[in-house]
């Protein structure tokens, strides 16, 4: 053991570090490693007086309303399945599942609109978004439970 290991440890017997402020409370992790360096204070100004960056609102809307468009899918892919196993009206069924593909779509078209306006303000690439491909998530909707329908 080195020489400062041992003056460690035995600082920590004697019960030196026992009265630290934060103890036995989690880290303040506020650093932000993708923010510019020169940004930084005013960064945190901005947090700790309850306000946040425009970016930084529109990314947690973004994500809010994805999650609801991908909900909502999901929502009437669950209806279609339950409806077809007991066995109802497959023109209705079909109807209504094409009108939430069709509402998943134009709410997809939407949202990529703003994911594009959102990253032209984000400050980094590594902060930006992808588009979301709408006829890739149906399909994944579908692939995920084919098993339970038959006539797809």
């Amino acid at each position: 053991m080195s020489n400062i290991e041992e003056h460690i440890r035995r600082a920590m017997q004697e019960g030196k570090f026992d009265d630290l402020p934060g103890k036995g409370k989690p880290l303040r992790l506020d650093d932000d490693a993708h923010s510019d360096p020169e940004w930084r204070l005013a960064y945190h100004m901005l947090q700790s007086s309850g306000f946040s960056l425009p970016w930084i609102e529109s990314r947690k809307d973004i994500e809010s309303e994805l999650l609801a468009a991908s909900t909502a899918l999901q929502r009437a892919w669950n209806w279609r399945v339950d409806q077809t196993a007991r066995g109802g009206a497959v023109s209705e069924i079909e109807g209504e599942w094409q009108r939430a593909c069709a509402a998943f779509r134009a709410a997809i078209e939407v949202l990529n609109k703003k994911i594009a306006a959102y990253n032209l303000e984000a400050p980094s690439p590594q902060l930006h978004l992808r588009l979301v491909n709408a006829e890739r998530e149906l399909e994944l909707t579908v692939e995920d439970h084919s098993d339970t329908l038959t006539d797809i």
